[in-house]
């Protein structure tokens, strides 16, 4: 075998194959299942407020804080899943979460908002 053959030996290049990528890509899962869970519930309970009545103008501007509040996290979640991405930890299909978070909280504040 020649020296220039070694670099034919590691085909698994965009894999993780060592024990800190695998680490890191555990670590990566948990900390976006958590931050998905409080965004996942900060955006339900935009959904779960409905005003009791004509004067009840707190539980529309309560629904509209949680909806903006769950869309800031989407935008955190996102930019934290980039950089996942880019450091090879995760895969792309992790973009997917924040998004139908997004679109369920602009839904909230938009078309689905609660009317008095």
């Amino acid at each position: 075998m020649s020296p220039g053959s070694k670099a034919t030996a590691d085909v698994r290049e965009g894999r993780p194959s060592k024990f800190s990528d695998w680490f890191g890509t555990g670590v990566c899962a948990v900390v976006l299942a958590l931050a998905t869970l409080v965004t996942g519930y900060v955006v339900l309970t935009a959904y779960v407020v409905e005003p009791d009545g004509p004067w009840d103008s707190q539980a529309v501007t309560n629904s509209r804080f949680a909806a903006g509040i769950g869309l800031a996290f989407c935008v955190v979640m996102a930019m934290l899943i980039w950089v996942f991405v880019k450091a090879e930890w995760l895969r792309r299909w992790w973009y997917g979460i924040p998004v139908v978070l997004a679109v369920a909280a602009l839904l909230r504040l938009t078309v689905l908002a609660p009317q008095l």
